[in-house]
């Protein structure tokens, strides 16, 4: 059985703890990275053609227009295939209450029949919300397992409540 770690994550100016800080390395990877190795899965960073902008507040009104118009940004790439991997991590930060548009683009990519989907996201006080929900609507076929929330500002602090979930699941 083969396991895959894909994730969206965004660096640069973001929300964390109540405050702007600007990230070299986004809350979403640093959690991604962790669950790769607690899985022993290859990891796999989506990311847009035409990036976000840095700056935390322009992110947020493009993020805004991209749920009203449920674009599906281009990625610069993409697995080549996701056969013979039955278990993927899918990791990104709660958007709106939701995934980026971008893991959409991913999510409709593929086949989804007999692959469990373990979910992930950062956020600084909004959870999963119904996000796995939606993950199921957009994967027909997969089994959603529980999902992991964390808070990002958290994450460094929280690798040992990473790992067991891991190993949970």
């Amino acid at each position: 059985m083969k396991c895959l770690t894909v994730f969206y994550s965004r660096a640069g100016e973001n929300h964390f703890a109540g405050e702007r800080k600007n990230l070299s390395v986004g809350n979403t990877e640093r959690a991604a990275k962790v669950i790769a190795e607690a899985a022993g899965s290859d990891l796999f960073k989506l990311e847009q053609k035409t990036p976000y902008a840095e700056d935390y507040d322009t992110c947020v009104k493009q993020v805004v227009e991209d749920f009203k118009s449920k674009a599906r940004p281009e990625l610069l790439a993409k697995p080549e295939s996701l056969e013979g991997c039955d278990e993927i991590y899918l990791g990104f930060p709660n958007y709106c209450g939701d995934m980026p548009m971008a893991v959409y683009t991913f999510l409709e990519s593929y086949d989804w029949d007999g692959k469990t989907i373990h979910p992930f996201c950062t956020h600084e006080g909004s959870g999963m919300g119904r996000i796995e929900s939606r993950i199921a609507e957009t994967c027909p076929g997969a089994k959603i397992a529980s999902g992991l929330a964390v808070k990002g500002s958290e994450v460094d602090d929280k690798t040992d409540e990473i790992i067991s979930w891991v190993k949970g699941n």
